[in-house]
């Protein structure tokens, strides 16, 4: 009996519908925000170019899970012991809440969010400045993403 070539079995198909989409973006943006190495910004483009039309959904929960999760790193600095002498303490003690719209950034975000906590910040205000800034953040994103 001659062998019958057999087809490979096709990739796994899952479709990224737009609730699990936004779930996912969600997740990923508040995964980001913690001192885990993602990129949230990739997720909220590639859902972008597959979901246009949920901009606005899209810009609201990455705003919001990216938030959380520096608001996370804030309640941590609230109960860490005191740091030495840093730069984030010393960019935070002189500017307050709003150094913490930068809080986005890469490498320095996290301990711009520490030292807030650190310092004992309002938390509202800690939380505003960093959601303005992240919110901002993620429309120049969409821009890219040609969502806009």
């Amino acid at each position: 009996m001659a062998a019958h070539a057999t087809a490979p079995p096709p990739p796994l198909d899952f479709p990224i519908t737009e609730q699990t989409g936004l779930a996912g973006l969600f997740v990923a943006s508040f995964v980001a925000a913690t001192v885990l190495p993602l990129s949230s910004e990739v997720v909220l483009f590639g859902f972008l170019r597959l979901h246009p039309d949920a901009l606005v959904a899209a810009l609201v929960l990455a705003t919001l899970g990216n938030t959380a999760g520096g608001m996370t790193t804030y309640w941590l600095g609230r109960i860490a012991p005191a740091p030495r002498d840093s730069v984030n303490v010393a960019r935070v003690r002189r500017f307050g809440a709003i150094a913490t719209a930068f809080a986005w950034l890469p490498v320095i975000g996290d301990g711009l969010c520490l030292a807030a906590g650190w310092l004992r910040l309002p938390w509202a205000a800690v939380a505003a400045a960093q959601g303005v800034g992240r919110g901002l953040r993620y429309i120049l994103v969409a821009w890219f993403a040609g969502a806009t």
